[in-house]
């Protein structure tokens, strides 16, 4: 042989070598996200499946626990997606839109904010999960959720609004759920 090929690694075993470690991360982060185990798992899942098909196309990414969080944000904003169309056609029937601006900076208790999260629609709760807990900038988050970027700053208005009249019924009721 006059000239050596070089031999790239194969993606699908870094994708198995990293599974072990990076397995408790994209859960975590899932989990941290929904609140719910079972759909952390699947998520999780899917994530990885999805790992595995990036694999096979050509060029294959950097595998790496932070690409596969990305996909995890991914998977997590599709589910999300998917309950705000079947919600749309919930509030259909219901109609309004809660219009409140105000800027509200306190100190949340954990658990009931994240209880009061789970509760929020499915659209108010992946805005404020992206922009909130992954700490991502307005712009970001518009491009994951497939709106402008005014649009997106509207939805956080709202679900800020939302999510505060939510917060402090829970508190004012005692903790029982809203």
């Amino acid at each position: 042989m006059s000239g050596h090929q070089k031999v790239e690694p194969d993606p699908g075993l870094a994708l198995l070598t990293l599974y072990d470690t990076a397995l408790p991360e994209v859960y975590g982060y899932l989990l941290a996200r929904c609140g719910r185990r079972a759909l952390a798992e699947d998520l999780a899942a899917e994530t990885f499946l999805a790992a595995v098909q990036a694999c096979r196309r050509a060029p294959c990414p950097d595998v790496t626990t932070g690409w596969l969080v990305g996909i995890a944000r991914h998977k997590l904003v599709d589910h999300w997606r998917a309950l705000d169309v079947e919600d749309r056609r919930l509030r259909l029937l219901e109609g309004g839109a809660d219009d409140l601006d105000d800027p509200w900076d306190a100190e949340l208790d954990a658990l009931v904010a994240r209880d009061v999260l789970a509760r929020q629609s499915p659209q108010h709760r992946a805005a404020l999960t992206l922009r909130y807990l992954d700490g991502l900038p307005v712009a970001e988050v518009a491009h994951l959720l497939d709106r402008t970027v005014h649009a997106t700053e509207a939805l956080l208005v709202r679900a800020r609004a939302a999510f505060r009249r939510s917060y402090d019924r829970e508190n004012s009721d005692g903790g029982s759920p809203a």
